[in-house]
């Protein structure tokens, strides 16, 4: 039989979550650099990396102030983006579509990141949480900024490219 959980369960959990995968985002994001042929593209992965080293941290703070120790749980999702984005690296030659192919995987990761913190931040302020929810922001304000960048990057040049390559 289960045991009974409740809110400050479920932020618990979610926060786990999102610790482990913004970890093995640090993780991937220097190899989508290398992989990357364009400039640009490299650039945004190697600034975001710095930006997810600050999301960890504020994440650090988070469970602090919830009084827990920070430990990750596995987080599927993000594994299986991850997976993604490396088989994309393996089986894409380098160059404009291969490029193309890692702005999408990047945003994907962004949209469940985003997601995330969106859930985590309403359940926050639900619970009068202000230092969670104030932290959380930050980091969501970040992700959204970075998706922006992304798609911008894709929309203005990277698919053009791709796509102008394969006709």
């Amino acid at each position: 039989m289960a045991t009974t959980k409740g809110p400050q369960e479920l932020i618990l959990t979610f926060m786990q979550d999102i610790y482990y995968a913004e970890r093995q985002i640090l993780k991937s994001l220097p190899k989508m650099a290398k992989a990357a042929s364009n400039q640009q593209l490299k650039d945004a992965f190697m600034l975001h990396r710095e930006e997810t080293q600050g999301q960890v941290e504020r994440l650090q703070r988070a469970f602090e102030a919830l009084g827990k120790r920070a430990r990750g749980q596995t987080c599927e999702a993000v594994n299986g983006l991850i997976e993604e984005t490396e088989e994309i690296i393996e089986e894409f030659p380098e160059g404009e579509v291969r490029d193309a192919a890692l702005a999408a995987c990047a945003q994907a990761v962004e949209h469940y990141e985003i997601a995330r913190y969106g859930a985590l931040i309403a359940w926050a302020k639900a619970s009068g949480l202000q230092d969670v929810v104030s932290l959380m922001e930050e980091t969501l304000a970040e992700e959204k900024k970075t998706d922006e960048l992304l798609n911008q990057m894709a929309n203005k040049s990277l698919n053009q490219a791709a796509f102008k390559k394969a006709a």
